[in-house]
Parts: structure tokens; C-alpha cells; sequence
């Protein structure tokens, strides 16, 4: 039996350049977790001025995905993300619903880093790597 991958690496998502400044872009991954099963992880970046923030693709109030269309995070102002199915708002900065059914809560937030112009997420393991490190074993 193996053990389930540490999560200790970054992992390169897209390119700084790839987010339009005061945009936000969704991805659609797949997570190893701690019991080795993989599941769907569906992410979004926001690049705000020389900020990246991250988050789950969750929202609080019933679960389900925030973007209405593609990529579609941002409400009409492009001032706060949106949930496309109730219309809750949340701060692009902290996360947190400053207005809908879900008010208080927050949006899961990811750890980004920045390394040779790539924004990379942590802290987590993805099912990729997790199979190209397998291989290597091998």
C-alpha cells in the first residue's frame, strides 16, 4: 500500500499574464485527497492590481458552482464575485458574502504563490502530479 501524497508542492495553474487585470478565471482540477481518492476541484483566480486571490468554486449558500457562464465570476459592476445561481456577493479581497442568502459566510480560500511568472496553488495535491510522481517510482 502507498501512502497518499504529501501536499507540499506548488502547483503551476496559468501564467500572471493569463488573468486580465480586475478579471477572474476559473479552472477545473482534480484534487487527491488525504484517503487517496481523487475528486473534482473547480478553482477561480482573481488578479486585482498586483493581487491574485483564490478560491474554491463553492458557494456557502447550497454548494453548487458560483460562475453562470464560463469564467463569469465578477457581477455586473466587476467589483465583487457573484453567485451566478443567487446572486450572493462576496469581496474579490477576503471572500467573505457581504450580501445574500449566505451573508457572513466565506468562500474557501486557496494559498497562491508566484514563481517564474506562473501562479501556483498550494497546499493541496493534484491527481496529475500525483500520477507523474507514481510513474517516477516506478
Amino acid at each position: 500500500m502507498t501512502d497518499a501524497p504529501v501536499a507540499s508542492a506548488a502547483y503551476a495553474i496559468c501564467g500572471v499574464g493569463d488573468i486580465p487585470n480586475r478579471r477572474c478565471k476559473g479552472f477545473h482540477l482534480v484534487r487527491v485527497e488525504e484517503d487517496g481518492s481523487e475528486k473534482p476541484f473547480h478553482i477561480l483566480i482573481v488578479r486585482w492590481d498586483r493581487k491574485l486571490y483564490g478560491y474554491v468554486n463553492h458557494c456557502p449558500h447550497q454548494g453548487v458552482n458560483l460562475d453562470w457562464e464560463r469564467d463569469q465570476f465578477l457581477d455586473s459592476n466587476g467589483m465583487r464575485i457573484i453567485c451566478g445561481k443567487h446572486g450572493a456577493l462576496f469581496a474579490v479581497d477576503t471572500g467573505e458574502c457581504v450580501e445574500g442568502p449566505c451573508l457572513g459566510n466565506r468562500l474557501e480560500k486557496l494559498r497562491l504563490s508566484v514563481l517564474d511568472g506562473d501562479v501556483c496553488v498550494n497546499d493541496v495535491v493534484l491527481a496529475e502530479d500525483a500520477q507523474a510522481a507514481a510513474n517516477d517510482a516506478d
